[in-house]
């Protein structure tokens, strides 16, 4: 399983969490809660890596 750093942050208008992982361009989601925005990027990293 590999580990990747991902940048989050809190918008205040929306009360979303975003996040998106430096180095990897489109790896970006939002989510209601840290754990939705988690599972979120896991997916788009998952498929990512797939089309790689």
């Amino acid at each position: 399983m590999q580990n990747f750093t991902a940048v989050v942050e809190h918008c205040p208008d929306t009360g979303f969490f975003v996040g998106y992982i430096p180095g990897f361009p489109g790896a970006h989601s939002q989510g209601a809660t840290l754990e939705e925005l988690n599972e979120n990027l896991r997916e788009v990293i998952s498929m990512i890596l797939e089309d790689a």
